[in-house]
């Protein structure tokens, strides 16, 4: 009896679930379609009942990047659904989980949550949305593409970064370089059935689109070329998240190249160290003995800027480095009150004193 019993329950959970809301996904395993089949049908009311009665409409962001889990806690918080756990199972139970589209939204919560999620999904089925986050190495972009639904594998993506012969490239990219530095960060809608070469030129002309040639030019006046700027825009972008500071950043190093100092910055030593399992792709913290690793990437030991971008840079960046702040400023450090930010200093003796004490 109690086998029987088992029996009804592992068969009639998914059935009850179907009944309410549809096929589940055919990507869940079938523990997974039970699992989810039953959370759903717990959240049911809180699920096809509207969070209030009010018509009225407001605007909600869906961010590039954001988790699942963002998003339905913040449809909680703003009162368009009640039971942000019913609705992450429900956008599961349906592979709608992958399938958000990041945007604005007009959504009222007279809307049932089953009403939103249809809402804030991707329309466009034989397209998929893609995010390339600002400071993004071209691998950390190829090892997105498994999961993307883009048919594009890591290895013939990287190949073309590496050697991208026969794509329209801008004049200024130097002969035999790869277009690491120019696959431009921001979301995209492409289709599922795109090439590599097609893929990577889509974000070679966004990049050329957003940063223009005559916009390069101006770092001229601070004694680098147009590839160089996005050298440098590269680094600044791995130092600081904070874009206020990025003019100030861009500063002092181009102050310390103006005096022949090494650049002595961080992140060009962890693209030098590349991937490891135990740190992913940017060690940090580093060791003092990752500043003597051997490249021409390690800024700590070789003169000027490296050979060629470390990351794909954004906008801010880039500006940051074709109008940076004019200052007297050679160092900065990261401050101690654990904000991320910098305190920047003229000398290293009011470097060393910005330093934090245990």
């Amino acid at each position: 009896m109690i086998g029987l019993a088992v029996a009804i329950i592992w068969i009639g959970v998914p059935v009850l679930a179907q009944k309410d809301f549809g096929s589940a996904s055919s990507l869940l395993t079938r523990s997974q379609k039970w699992n989810y089949s039953l959370q759903v049908l717990l959240a049911r009311s809180d699920l096809l009942d509207p969070a209030c009665t009010s018509t009225q409409s407001a605007e909600f962001v869906i961010d590039q990047g954001s988790s699942v889990n963002q998003i339905v806690n913040s449809l909680e918080a703003n009162g368009f659904i009640k039971n942000a756990g019913g609705m992450r199972a429900y956008l599961i139970y349906k592979g709608l989980d992958t399938q958000i589209l990041a945007r604005k939204y007009q959504l009222s919560c007279s809307q049932s949550a089953v009403s939103i999620a249809e809402s804030i999904k991707n329309i466009y089925q034989d397209e998929v949305v893609f995010n390339i986050l600002p400071g993004w190495r071209a691998e950390e972009i190829a090892a997105a593409l498994p999961s993307s639904g883009i048919e594009v594998s890591e290895e013939d993506f990287l190949s073309l970064v590496r050697s991208p012969d026969g794509l329209e490239l801008p004049a200024y990219l130097p002969d035999g370089a790869s277009v690491e530095g120019l696959l431009f960060p921001g979301e995209y809608l492409i289709r599922r059935d795109v090439t590599a070469r097609e893929l990577v030129q889509i974000f070679v002309n966004e990049f050329t689109k957003q940063v223009t040639s005559s916009m390069l030019k101006q770092a001229k006046a601070y004694g680098i070329t147009p590839y160089q700027a996005i050298i440098l825009a590269s680094i600044v972008q791995r130092e600081t998240f904070a874009t206020e500071e990025r003019p100030m950043m861009a500063s002092v190093f181009y102050n310390r190249l103006a005096k022949g100092m090494k650049l002595e910055t961080d992140p060009t030593v962890q693209y030098a160290l590349g991937y490891n399992s135990a740190w992913g792709w940017w060690k940090s913290p580093l060791e003092a003995g990752d500043l003597q690793v051997e490249s021409p990437y390690n800024t700590y030991l070789i003169n000027g800027l490296p050979p060629a971008p470390i990351a794909n840079p954004d906008l801010e960046s880039i500006l940051a480095v074709v109008s940076p702040e004019q200052s007297n400023y050679l160092y900065f450090r990261a401050k101690c009150d654990g904000s991320g930010l910098h305190t920047f200093a003229v000398t290293y003796e009011e470097h060393v004193a910005n330093g934090c004490t245990q």
